[in-house]
């Protein structure tokens, strides 16, 4: 008996240790200081009327059910501090103005692209995570920080795996729900803010509709984790886009056999020009605008209920029914039009140096315009041919970029059964879907692609959406994005997108393995092999973000898979192995660099020297 005794001692002892760590991980996250900069530069991108409509537009997103109400009443785990602050959340990597006050578009207060959408039926007020939150990025340097609209972003918000360093948005979102559930005098608190003067009577009401998305996240983590979806973590500045995306919509919402290890995530892609593109996506597999705005807005919450609980297709009235929102999304991609490159901003980062560009201007000429200098198409080999200009995107083959190739392996190879969604080959050749490279006689429905599984439920989110909205064909056409069907290809590749402001978009490659432009322009034995991230001060030299350790910053380690570091190399030798371009000396990398900073601006340009540009070769193959 005795010794019984002490073995539950022990236990008890073990369990308390353990309960005592989560709390004090919930009680100080890792995460990195929030720094107030000096003064935020906005730089001449577009208007503020433009930028406000961008941050604040809803897309019909949905943080699993979290009312916008909630979330600025909720309170962090110890204490009664609101999770919501500015301040506090700028901690995760989300964007704030020192200066921000409450708004129209902004009541709450809160950092960009944190919006709030109202359901039609019920009247409620939901939380909405729009686009501008992962394609908005900034720059701090001495004290000053510069606004990148459209940009990448660097924060933590994907990863809804909990682990013990904590950091994620998502675990520390949970964690204080699941407080202010099972603390009363917290819980009393929220509901007297949240309910005004409804409370007390609609308090039981409320705390049952809490507590039904609080199992929600909760449970999601728990899925996410025991399945081991995302074994890479994707830490600052990343997510595995495509394979959350697939993960919702075949997973979550089809079959529970669908569910597929997500191990390629990848930064946000700035989203200046991209209207220009024929094909869009890191591997180039989208066409349509609105298509993939939908897709988009599915994969990051917007509702999709395709099977009932039997798991059985719903009823045809039902069907494909989505929150998603088709005049707000349109109203994004046409701001987007008007949205320019960033310059690089002489008064705050310093001084071009016009003669060492000029040289990099000879330099990009020889080395870089082959794939990432702008191609447009003449009219009539465009795919849509009143958009000018359409710029044809080289998608360049792993095998030959050398890049890794996780990402692009992954949209390629995964297949997903579907075949409860009852859909006949019929019925998919109605569909404005247009197949790239393949014939809808071969499509599979037990073991379909990732990219043409969501190309078709895009299909018929998208009829319902401008059916429900009573929107007509030819404002359906416009609203599509120049009457372009949703077109699909799949390829193991990734797209050379052209360069102007690459500067401001660290860090590099699609996997954001690289810090800085200089080491993307060097052989890989001089890339770091792992480096910190989340630290948005910046390097004007070298021009990346700096990558010491900091306190609350992702250790980034390039021999996980998903992270490689190779390819895009600049080195003597074979052009092979991811090899693509002759050695460049540090000298040139530095001329190269400072051109960069200047490519698509238009006044710095025109005060270029012109320097003889040696011709550009494929280099020795080596084949054989």
């Amino acid at each position: 008996m005795r010794t019984l005794r002490r073995i539950l001692k022990l236990i008890l002892m073990v369990a308390l240790i353990l309960l005592g760590v989560v709390l004090y991980y919930i009680a100080y996250p890792n995460l990195p200081l929030y720094k107030k900069p000096e003064q935020l530069h906005y730089l001449d991108q577009w208007s503020d009327s433009q930028r406000q409509t961008y941050y604040y537009t809803p897309q019909g997103t949905q943080v699993k059910g979290l009312r916008y109400e909630w979330f600025t009443a909720l309170e962090m785990p110890f204490g009664s501090d609101k999770f919501a602050r500015p301040e506090y959340l700028a901690r995760f990597g989300f964007l704030i103005d020192p200066q921000q006050q409450p708004t129209a578009l902004n009541p709450g207060n809160l950092p960009v692209g944190f919006t709030g959408h109202q359901d039609a039926e019920s009247g409620v007020r939901f939380l909405d995570i729009s686009c501008a939150a992962c394609h908005t990025g900034e720059l701090h340097y001495r004290g000053q920080a510069i606004r990148i609209d459209g940009g990448a972003a660097l924060h933590s918000l994907a990863s809804t795996v909990p682990t013990l360093r904590g950091g994620g948005f998502g675990q520390a979102l949970g964690m204080s729900m699941a407080f202010t559930y099972y603390n009363p005098l917290k819980f009393r608190r929220f509901a007297r803010e949240v309910l005004g003067e409804q409370y007390p009577q609609g308090r039981e009401q409320l705390r049952e509709d809490f507590k039904q998305v609080l199992d929600t996240l909760l449970a999601t983590a728990a899925n996410d984790w025991h399945r081991g979806l995302y074994p890479t973590e994707e830490g600052f500045g990343r997510t595995d886009a495509f394979g959350r995306i697939a993960n919702t919509v075949f997973g979550d919402a089809i079959d529970e056999a669908n569910y597929r290890v997500a191990d390629g995530p990848v930064s946000y892609p700035q989203l200046w020009d991209i209207w220009k593109f024929d094909w869009v996506q890191w591997n180039g597999s989208a066409m349509q605008p609105m298509a993939r705005n939908v897709g988009e807005s599915l994969g990051v919450g917007a509702t999709l209920q395709l099977l009932d609980n039997h798991g059985q297709p719903i009823a045809e009235a039902d069907r494909y029914a989505s929150s998603v929102r088709l005049r707000d999304l349109y109203t994004l991609e046409e701001t987007l039009k008007q949205l320019k490159p960033p310059h690089w901003p002489e008064a705050v980062l310093g001084k071009i140096d016009l003669a060492q560009a000029s040289r990099g201007k000879a330099l990009f000429k020889e080395n870089c315009a082959h794939c990432h200098a702008p191609d447009p198409k003449p009219r009539d080999q465009r795919l849509a041919p009143s958009r000018d200009p359409e710029w044809r995107m080289h998608i360049v083959p792993t095998s030959v970029i050398g890049t890794d190739p996780t990402t692009a392996d992954n949209i390629a190879d995964h297949r997903f059964d579907i075949s409860r969604l009852g859909w006949s080959k019929v019925e998919l050749s109605r569909l404005d879907v247009k197949l790239f490279g393949a014939n809808l006689d071969n499509v599979d429905f037990k073991s379909i692609s990732s990219a043409k599984g969501l190309a078709y439920i895009t299909a018929y989110v998208e009829n319902r959406a401008y059916q429900d909205a009573g929107i007509k064909p030819p404002q359906r056409s416009e609203m599509d994005g120049y009457g372009l069907p949703i077109g699909v290809q799949e390829l193991r590749g990734y797209k050379a997108r052209p360069l102007d402001g690459i500067w401001a978009t660290p860090p590099f490659l699609h996997n954001g393995s690289v810090p800085t432009l200089f080491q993307l322009l060097s052989p890989i034995y001089e890339r770091q092999s792992s480096f910190w991230v989340g630290n948005f001060e910046f390097d004007p030299k070298f021009v990346g973000f700096q990558t010491e350790k900091f306190p609350g910053g992702f250790f980034f380690d390039t021999r996980v898979t998903g992270n490689g570091n190779g390819g895009h190399e600049f080195r003597d030798g074979c052009r092979q192995q991811g090899v693509i371009g002759r050695a460049l000396s540090p000298d040139e990398r530095l001329a190269l660099i400072e051109y960069l900073k200047v490519l698509g601006n238009e006044r710095l340009e025109t005060q270029l020297s012109e320097v003889p540009a040696r011709p550009w070769t494929p280099g020795p193959s080596c084949e054989g």
